[in-house]
């Protein structure tokens, strides 16, 4: 019997990761466990094979050699758009990271409802390891990701509140020891790029 969809997308990630020699950051473990997280977050929300098929896929196009020609080849069209929606290109005209993480940020925000959903289970499940493992990185990611989500209102509802709560968190456990960083500084650094930082802590 052919394997579904999302069987086929889980098999494809996992071999096109492990081929790229594709590890997680802080704990060494197969990339995968990344995707798979991922996943899980969505199917939480949503049965939609097409959807989870992409959640498997969504670092394929970023992180290894695959091409989104290949996507739409193996899994179709419609989850090769998902994909494509998530996928960070490169911006060879942008200055420094504020520049190219907004550019980003506004792709991701034009994206359908259905990948602004995955986006947020990304978010979610990377928010909690650097939270844990990466504090002087977390400064900067958590007020990146906090301006993010202000543009992934299409996406689902649970899943927004559940990012907005996490990286809430991260953001009231750096204000306080051992790390003790003070609101000023997440307020310079949102301004780098032109917004307003919410106090974590209201």
């Amino acid at each position: 019997m052919r394997d579904s969809l999302e069987d086929q997308a889980r098999h494809y990630a996992t071999q096109a990761h492990a081929e790229a020699g594709q590890r997680r950051k802080y704990t060494d473990e197969p990339y995968i466990v990344h995707p798979a997280a991922v996943v899980e977050l969505v199917r939480s929300v949503t049965d939609d094979e097409a959807m989870l098929a992409a959640a498997w896929l969504h670092d394929t196009v970023e992180d290894t050699a695959s091409t989104l020609a290949d996507i739409t080849r193996l899994f179709g069209p419609r989850v090769a758009e998902l994909v494509d929606m998530l996928t960070d290109s490169a911006q060879p005209q942008a200055k420094n990271r504020a520049a190219r993480k907004l550019a980003y940020f506004r792709h991701t925000a034009q994206a359908s409802p259905e990948a602004q959903t995955i986006k947020l289970a990304d978010i979610i499940d990377n928010t909690r390891a650097i939270v844990q493992f990466d504090a002087d990185f977390a400064r900067v990611y958590l007020v990146e990701k906090q301006i993010q989500i202000q543009l992934l209102n299409e996406g689902d509802k649970h899943l927004w509140q559940q990012a907005d709560n996490i990286i809430r968190q991260g953001l009231t456990q750096l204000a306080q020891p051992p790390h003790s960083v003070p609101e000023s500084w997440f307020v310079k650094q949102a301004a780098k790029y032109g917004v307003m930082l919410t106090n974590p802590d209201t």
